[in-house]
């Protein structure tokens, strides 16, 4: 159940992230609808805007 929980934050975050909506507000709402995870909810918020830097960053690294 966590890794599908972890699933939907994920892509909620992801998708999010470039619309001029909160990916951080929308973090916090399904934090409270999904069930809870082993994990500090932070700590994972942190590590999931990370990977989305990253994402960018290799994304656009020609142009960097």
């Amino acid at each position: 159940m966590d890794y599908l929980v972890i699933t939907i934050l994920s892509v909620v975050q992801g998708i999010t992230e470039f619309v001029p909506i909160s990916s951080s507000g929308h973090l916090v709402v399904l934090h409270s609808i999904l069930p809870e995870i082993k994990i500090n909810e932070l700590t994972f918020d942190v590590i999931l805007h990370l990977g989305t830097l990253l994402a960018v960053i290799v994304f656009f690294w020609s142009d960097l």
